[in-house]
């Protein structure tokens, strides 16, 4: 459908992109994955053709129709929500009605909605309108920017199953781990300016990434010890008769090396750590009765609900719920009806929102941190910087020159930093990539005080709260156990739902399986998909020994260009290596086409 042909982009001559080529198939949804800087969005903008490539070439089928979201937009305020949605109307307008109204709705609005000037919705309302539109277009690819950092859980939810039956090949850029898990069955990786290509899911690319990411370590370590080797020779001998056509043989040697590259920084490691939380009392939060108005406009009302402590607790909902408005009451930023105490000897760290505006401007992003951190943390200001990609030159950068997304990973870092004992975090992961996520992540599972977490992540939410308190029609509701089993129960609920709002009819049961023959049907396609769970495994393990043996055919190639190297069993050796590899692919033929 789409071919990437040898294309580089270069920026004031700074390679940005090398030589990549890749292909893009109907129906494929694919993510695209690296560090922020690697080049995804210039990647989206050159397919879009929104850029033009250096040098290569982008070959699209003849009448292809592309949707593209990006990040940041213009948007127009001089149409209602129905009028922007009717500009990519089709003929059949009837059809194009009821199609709008599932998408739109999907993506969180409400009926009232439609004839509201869009200038009367926020920023993140507007992006969903556009991503509605583009939906709505039916392009033959969509090209997604972090299409879920305006998105509630629900809308997520519902994004996810729209496109995983859409039509459209997918190609997307998102930090929302689970939602790329979940819509995406291969992974493209830009690293130092060129693609890994791999045919699975997100997770099995981390688990195939880090073995790769070793093996190139090794390579590229050989390489340099055998780099100085020869440098060291052709030194020690360039001016003895005797040895004059050994060193010039190491000198073209050495010219004609290919020199590997390989992304050194690896953050993995690091365990950042809170400062030990001060000790409060039993119940560091206690709400009674609570009620939150905007003159005739109910927020919430009859919120009851203590938070003990050492709890980790997570507030969802549609956006518009509620959430931020009691976090804001919480902090004493609103007020409010009914009673709400804060514990003995409560210390709250909390960041907002808009937290990236209370930095200041003149410091530079090391100084930054170097203000607020105490104790042993202090020698490890810079590599906490540099894993939330402040490293080198960006941390002696002013906080004035900063974009909206560098600040608000710089006010994470700082609250990191602080010592509290209630944590209160509203959407702390819409601008970190995946490695930070997992800083931050691990930093609040040790966390030995109180948090309170208001996040539509859901993987990031996993594994890190125990309660969820859902606020939705009003009010707050209290669900024990993890962001997963809310999602469960949440499910369950809508399909008891479902059945009270369509008894059975008596009249239509000779229509329906009868409890036997759907007791089969369930067990016939119980095992089909343990079957097909089967193979995929099977799949997956191949490809994975085939990118080992690939990983080795190219350890033995750099060692072959050596010419003491050139040895009989050596040769033997890589012989035997291909010879794996195309066995290898002939089974993963055979297990992908049966």
């Amino acid at each position: 459908m789409l071919t990437i042909d040898h294309i580089s982009m270069e920026f004031s001559s700074r390679p940005v992109l090398d030589d990549i080529t890749f292909l893009i198939n109907r129906k494929e949804r694919i993510a695209l994955v690296g560090k922020n800087g690697a080049g995804k969005t210039t990647l989206l903008r050159l397919i879009a053709g929104e850029y033009q490539p250096t040098s290569g070439r982008i070959a699209r089928e003849t009448d292809m129709k592309i949707g593209y979201l990006p990040q940041v937009m213009l948007f127009h305020d001089d149409r209602t929500l129905r009028e922007e949605m009717m500009l990519v109307a089709h003929e059949d307008e009837a059809r194009f009605v009821a199609e709008m109204d599932r998408t739109v709705i999907g993506l969180g609005f409400e009926r009232r909605d439609f004839d509201r000037p869009c200038s009367e919705f926020s920023g993140g309302w507007r992006m969903r309108i556009e991503l509605a539109k583009i939906l709505l277009s039916h392009p033959d690819l969509l090209l997604l920017d972090e299409p879920t950092n305006h998105l509630d859980i629900e809308s997520i939810q519902w994004l996810e199953d729209f496109l995983k039956s859409s039509p459209s090949a997918v190609l997307m850029v998102s930090h929302d781990r689970a939602f790329i898990d979940n819509v995406c069955q291969r992974t493209i990786e830009i690293t130092l300016g060129r693609i890994y290509d791999y045919n699975v899911n997100y997770t099995r690319f981390v688990e195939l990434r880090k073995e790769r990411h070793e093996q190139q370590v090794r390579a590229y370590q050989n390489q340099q010890k055998m780099i100085q080797d020869t440098e060291e020779f052709i030194e020690r001998f360039r001016y003895k008769a005797t040895k004059a056509v050994q060193v010039q043989s190491r000198i073209k040697q050495l010219d004609k090396l290919e020199r590997l590259e390989v992304d050194l920084e690896d953050t993995s490691k690091l365990n950042l750590r809170f400062p030990p939380a001060p000790r409060s009392g039993d119940f560091p939060l206690i709400v009674e009765d609570l009620r939150k108005d905007f003159g005739t406009h109910n927020v919430f009302h009859d919120v009851t609900f203590t938070i003990r402590r050492g709890e980790k607790v997570a507030f969802v909902g549609k956006n518009g719920e509620g959430k931020t408005t009691l976090v804001k009451c919480i902090m004493g930023q609103l007020d409010y009806l009914g009673n709400l105490k804060i514990g003995h000897n409560v210390k709250i760290g909390y960041f907002a929102q808009n937290q990236a505006a209370l930095l200041d401007e003149n410091l530079t992003v090391f100084e930054t941190i170097d203000y607020v951190a105490v104790g042993d943390i202090r020698t490890k200001i810079r590599d906490i910087l540099g894993a939330f990609m402040f490293g080198g030159e960006a941390s002696e950068k002013k906080v004035k020159v900063l974009s909206g997304g560098e600040r608000s990973r710089l006010a994470m870092i700082r609250l990191l930093l602080e010592p509290c004992n209630l944590l209160i975090l509203d959407e702390p992961t819409n601008h970190l990539d995946m490695p930070s996520k997992d800083v931050l992540k691990a930093a609040l599972q040790d966390f030995n005080g109180t948090l309170i977490c208001v996040s539509h992540d859901r993987d990031f939410l996993d594994g890190l709260v125990s309660k969820v308190y859902e606020f939705g029609g009003g009010r707050v509701k209290e669900h024990l156990g993890g962001i997963y089993d809310f999602l469960r129960a949440k499910k369950m609920d809508s399909l008891q739902e479902l059945e009270r709002k369509n008894p059975s009819n008596p009249n239509t049961l000779s229509n329906q399986n009868t409890p036997s023959s759907s007791k089969q049907d369930y067990t016939a396609q119980k095992a089909a998909a343990a079957e097909r769970r089967k193979k995929e495994k099977q799949i997956a393990e191949v490809e994975e020994t085939i990118a080992t043996l690939e990983a080795k055919q190219a350890e033995m190639e750099q060692l072959l260009a050596i010419t003491e190297n050139q040895t009989t069993e050596n040769f033997q050796k890589y012989e035997t290596i291909k010879h794996q590899i195309e066995q290898k692919l002939y089974e993963w033929e055979i297990l992908s086409e049966s």
